[in-house]
């Protein structure tokens, strides 16, 4: 007798590809629904992963929360200048919601038992299972449960004529959606290995980047991009019109050393066009807007924030208390933020803001609005302390 029915989180790459005849084999389960979550990977990777659902698993499901990915995740994130060590977040932004398409289906099915194909060595086991628990479904794990390599799991694939889309002199382990990409393993895990152009898919090289600067105008309402060069669009069609625009500009790219949440160092690369230049605006219209107290505790409230949202811990109740905080703050980031983007590179040329709080009266040399002598008694006592000291 079978154990009845276990949903996978289905991408269709190597992993998730081989739990389906694993699930089966190894754990004894009777019926694989395999879900696939849009969140904005290439549509011919949601066909494919469809296609490859319906073919090898038992019944399979496509779900789209590309809106809902960019309105309730990437919408905040600019808005928290959302980064970890430096670059965007992406893909663990997408993970608790794609977790919870997951436990939805688990539920309508009336299964007990989710699966996913994380390894014990990464951050997403993590950020899956803290949904999966927090909904009451027992975890499947085949990759960490059974210690497989991705030569084993290649091998396997091969035969049960599976087919994967990696080879073993490219065993690359890469993640999409909307907002980055992330490219690792194979010869990657060497630090000091030099990635080839061929690894990229969203930008092109500094080098091979045009010659000639591209100049766009940026429009944000309460910290939130609605527009490029005047034209408004909806979110997800504003990010994917960036990625395009920023991409054929060479901006982008990250490749660094990560610091994981186990602990383990790993050497990550990732493109990430659009989220580069709305973070970098969004930031700049802030120091337009905000005060100088303002800026300088919403810094420790991005940085907490961030660090909660690379963690999966979207649940925790501190970060909807920081989210509060900072909704507060956007209440006022609205304006147009003017960049030039050039061979790799992101610049601010300029901004404005109805809610700006730069005087170009005030600040002027020519002007005589603010004397200059009522400086000189700040003058001196600034510093007193210090300069009492022998």
């Amino acid at each position: 007798m079978g154990k009845g029915k276990v949903v996978l989180a289905f991408s269709g790459g190597l992993d998730t590809s081989i739990c389906v005849p694993l699930l089966k084999e190894h754990y004894g389960y009777d019926e694989v629904i395999t879900v696939a979550v849009d969140v904005g990977q290439p549509p011919e990777d949601i066909q494919k992963a469809t296609e490859k659902g319906e073919l090898i698993g038992d019944k399979h499901y496509t779900i789209d929360i590309k809106d809902r990915f960019v309105e309730e995740q990437l919408f905040p994130s600019i808005k928290a200048n959302g980064s970890y060590e430096g670059y965007p977040m992406g893909t663990a932004l997408a993970r608790p919601l794609i977790a919870e398409e997951i436990s939805k289906i688990a539920k309508a099915e009336g299964a007990n038992t989710v699966a996913h194909g994380c390894t014990g060595k990464g951050n997403d086991q993590l950020r899956f299972d803290f949904i999966f628990r927090k909904e009451g479904l027992e975890i499947i794990a085949p990759m960490r449960e059974m210690n497989l390599t991705r030569e084993w799991e290649m091998d396997y694939a091969e035969q049960h004529n599976i087919p994967v889309p990696v080879v073993k002199d490219k065993p690359y382990s890469i993640d999409e959606n909307c907002w980055s990409r992330s490219i690792e393993g194979g010869v990657l895990e060497n630090p000091s290995t030099h990635p080839t152009n061929d690894i990229y898919a969203w930008t092109v090289s500094a080098q091979d980047a045009p010659d000639t600067p591209e100049e766009i105008t940026l429009e944000f309402e309460k910290g939130i991009p609605v527009a490029i060069n005047g034209n408004r669009m909806k979110g997800i069609d504003l990010i994917m019109e960036l990625n395009k625009i920023a991409g054929r500009n060479g901006v982008g790219r990250n490749d660094m050393i990560e610091d994981r949440i186990l602990g383990l160092k790993a050497r990550e690369i990732y493109e990430h066009p659009a989220a580069t230049v709305l973070l970098k605006a969004h930031a700049d219209l802030e120091r337009l807007v905000l005060s100088r107290q303002e800026l300088a505790f919403k810094n420790i409230v991005d940085d907490k924030w961030s660090e909660l949202g690379y963690m999966g811990l979207i649940h925790e109740p501190l970060f909807a208390a920081l989210s509060a905080f900072v909704d507060k703050t956007q209440e006022r980031v609205s304006g147009n933020v003017d960049l030039i983007l050039y061979k790799g590179s992101v610049t601010v040329a300029g901004r404005d803001s109805p809610n700006s709080l730069y005087s170009d009266d005030l600040v002027s040399f020519e002007s005589t609005t603010i004397d200059q002598n009522d400086a000189v008694g700040f003058s001196a006592y600034y510093g007193f302390q210090a300069r009492l000291l022998k």
